[in-house]
């Protein structure tokens, strides 16, 4: 069983992005099929233009953003539901002064992020 509390799991920077961190909450050698992380983009903050080798299920949790999955755009808020699947470009980018908050669970297989040029 794990039991942790959120506050005392430290973000880490995410280096694709801009004022983006992410919590590893349920780490790919903790549980067998899932992944849980939390990501924070900060007001003014992004994700560029990405792929993924895994799909994405999300939740998000506070805030709003943009956004970009296959071409269509978003506008994403608190309690929303997003799909990404494996291998769509997508991107992320922050609405209004409130950090936009998310879950995201991936499956524990081998990813790749590749970021994509003219985003």
């Amino acid at each position: 069983m794990i039991r942790r509390q959120l506050k005392d799991i430290a973000p880490v920077p995410v280096s694709a992005g801009e004022k983006t961190e992410m919590q590893m909450l349920i780490s790919p050698d903790e549980a067998p099929h899932f992944a849980m992380r939390r990501f924070t983009i900060h007001p003014g903050g992004f994700m560029p233009l990405h792929t993924n080798k895994v799909e994405h299920e999300q939740l998000v949790l506070e805030g709003e953003a943009e956004v970009v999955i296959d071409g269509a755009t978003y506008r994403v808020k608190k309690d929303d539901v997003v799909f990404i699947p494996a291998g769509v470009p997508h991107s992320y980018k922050t609405l209004g002064d409130t950090p936009f908050r998310f879950l995201c669970l991936v499956p524990n297989l081998e990813d790749e992020i590749i970021l994509v040029e003219n985003a």
